[in-house]
């Protein structure tokens, strides 16, 4: 009934070897995930377990078969290709052609931000670290979501919701908000099309790689709504919303409103509050159309008959999502979900009257005005090559290099963290989810932990034939409160299963 959920997000880093375009991208990535694993891993290193991972199971009520399915959906097979897990709990691996980090679970918006900036760190780190291997040449990676050739490559969001929310519902109501969502959570992008040919600027970096409503796919015809179902939790309790269609983002607001406010609408899905219909037309046309209108002032045309343009079908969300907080929860509203309400009111408020006065909290603003600012200064047409330059070095992740790092050194982009809340959550989990656990067994116990995922612990014990499976199925447990004083006392991880088991 708020913004709170368990919820967490998965990034791909843009990567370029320097001096090397033609450099094979795997071969890089693995270097960056090999270098950060080999100077931060101290002792036996765990695997990933893909045991329980099911890439193919869909929403809809069917599998996928394997001799259909486009192997980069195969996410549950063991390509060898680099992997660790990390003592925050989360992620860090080689996802086919791009390094990926995968936050651990969290339970509130202000927390993505927190771990998924630290992800910044870490990749930061590791490119660093793989670039001082004896005879390597420097990596730089990227925070954005193509490379203007026609690629394009992920920023996903996960959303823990009841599996009893049907999924019709789902499609019916989030469909329209994802078509608008991009007005407050779009990255920028220059250029028109999936290889960027047509000149101009518009609000997304993904919007064009959509092609089809609902769909199991991911690297191909791309769905606003992805079906696949693998809950990593519950299945009779739970289903993860796996959400493909955001941006990349690197200005904490844009990322803060993203998650928060589509936390809100999955609590309106849930408990059905959304009883008018926002469908919109040719969702698909009209996700791109969006985008490609930076000024804002495209009407979509809604299955009603009405015509409003994106930002104006925001505020429709936000005023059911104002009434929904009042009413389901009145004086009892956390301080988080009032934040997320009262900074999105505020920033569709002024897109409305002047986009430009969300310089400092959105993404594509921001860029928008930095590219402006060139344009203006040396005559530049849309067509100039240096413009794509900037919008790329908008996101490399270097703090000397990168354009984003500048504007927030010149105090003209908002933060909500401190540097030191950031750096603290590249090593330490979240309190209040199971990644606390996770996190924990890897920093204490490393020795002994064979492999790990997002719903086990696998130890290998002394004097045990077998491994040992610590099942994590419910993301509620294993939190702080309930294994933190256990662990502090068990000084051996064969103590510790002891515990847990007898």
């Amino acid at each position: 009934m708020s913004a709170r959920r368990v919820m967490g997000v998965e990034v791909e880093y843009g990567i370029s070897v320097v001096g090397q375009p033609l450099a094979n991208q795997m071969v890089a990535s693995s270097q960056v995930v090999n270098a950060y694993a080999s100077a931060t891993v101290r002792a036996r290193r765990a695997r990933w377990d893909f045991e329980e991972e099911s890439p193919l199971r869909d929403a809809r009520g069917f599998d996928m078969s394997r001799q259909i399915a486009d192997p980069t959906q195969l996410t549950d097979e063991d390509l060898g290709l680099a992997n660790v897990i990390l003592t925050n709990g989360a992620r860090l691996y080689v996802d086919h052609a791009h390094p990926e980090y995968s936050t651990p679970e969290v339970t509130t918006p202000l927390d993505i931000v927190r771990w998924d900036k630290a992800g910044e760190q870490v990749m930061l780190d590791a490119a660093i670290r793989a670039g001082q291997v004896p005879g390597a040449l420097p990596l730089v990676l990227y925070k954005n979501n193509t490379d203007n050739k026609g690629a394009s490559y992920g920023a996903h969001e996960n959303y823990l919701m009841r599996r009893s929310t049907p999924f019709g519902d789902i499609v019916r109501h989030l469909t329209p908000f994802f078509v608008s969502r991009q007005v407050v959570c779009g990255a920028g992008r220059v250029g028109i099309g999936q290889d960027g040919r047509e000149h101009g600027f518009q609000i997304s970096q993904r919007a064009d790689y959509f092609e089809v409503e609902v769909g199991l796919e991911t690297t191909l015809k791309r769905p606003i709504i992805n079906t696949r179902d693998e809950p990593h939790a519950d299945p009779e309790r739970y289903r993860r919303l796996h959400v493909i269609i955001g941006d990349a983002n690197l200005a904490e607001v844009s990322s803060y409103l993203k998650v928060g406010s589509t936390a809100i609408v999955l609590a309106m899905i849930e408990d059905k509050f959304i009883t008018q219909d926002l469908t919109v037309e040719g969702s698909v046309a009209s996700l791109r159309a969006v985008s490609h209108d930076p000024t804002l002032s495209h009407l979509v045309t809604l299955t009603d008959g009405r015509r409003m343009t994106a930002v104006q079908l925001q505020m429709e969300y936000l005023d059911l999502a104002r009434k929904y907080v009042e009413d389901r929860l009145g004086a009892d509203a956390d301080a988080q979900t009032l934040d997320v309400l009262t900074r999105w009111e505020s920033v569709l408020d002024r897109l409305e009257r002047d986009p430009m006065l969300c310089a400092e909290e959105l993404d594509w603003v921001a860029k928008l005005k930095l590219l402006s600012g060139y344009r203006d200064r040396d005559g530049l047409d849309w067509d100039n090559a240096k413009l794509h330059l900037i919008d790329l070095q908008y996101a490399d992740i270097r703090p000397e290099k990168g354009l984003y790092h500048r504007l927030v050194r010149a105090g003209r982009i908002t933060r909500l963290l401190d540097d030191a809340a950031v750096e603290s959550a590249m090593h330490d989990p979240p309190e209040d989810t199971r990644a606390y656990f996770r996190g924990r067994c890897l920093e204490k116990y490393a020795d002994a932990v064979a492999a790990a995922s997002w719903d086990s612990v696998i130890f290998d014990l002394p004097g045990r034939e077998s491994l040992q499976r610590i099942p994590t199925i419910d993301p509620l447990r294993g939190t702080r409160a309930h294994v933190g004083d256990l662990i502090d006392r068990c000084d051996t991880a064969e103590a510790l299963f002891t515990a847990l088991t007898e």
